[in-house]
């Protein structure tokens, strides 16, 4: 489910976070797989709309995740990643990742970008 957006200003914001956003949820799934027993794989997919899956296989088990939604989730304040909520309100830019300046805040999006994937593989099967 693509986000809603309030005005052309959020769309902007998330236009110029979405890119870092990517970039460093990989580097930290890089970094957490490496110390995890759980083997990545990453699938371009086209329907509903274009965007990557990341894979996570172990032992006979598969999980599969939308890293667009997981870039929402970082990109955005309490972004709801279910179809039936995000379709009826506006994502909320979380605007401390953009620093006075207009530039992205790399140290704050890579903290909260790791803080995503650690609970993730936090919370994977035992």
């Amino acid at each position: 489910m693509i986000p809603k957006f309030k005005d052309v200003e959020a769309w902007e914001q998330a236009e110029q976070l979405m890119q870092p956003t990517l970039i460093r949820l990989l580097d930290n799934i890089r970094k957490q797989a490496d110390r995890s027993d759980w083997q990545t794989s990453y699938e371009d997919v086209q329907t509903p709309i274009p965007g990557y899956n990341l894979h996570l296989n172990r032992e006979g088990q598969h999980l599969t995740f939308d890293l667009w939604e997981m870039c929402y989730q970082i990109c955005f304040r309490d972004y709801a990643p279910t179809e039936a909520e995000a379709g009826s309100r506006e994502a909320n830019i979380d605007t401390s990742l953009i620093e006075e300046t207009g530039e992205v805040d790399w140290n704050r999006l890579d903290a909260k970008a790791k803080q995503l994937v650690e609970s993730l593989f936090d919370d994977l099967p035992k």
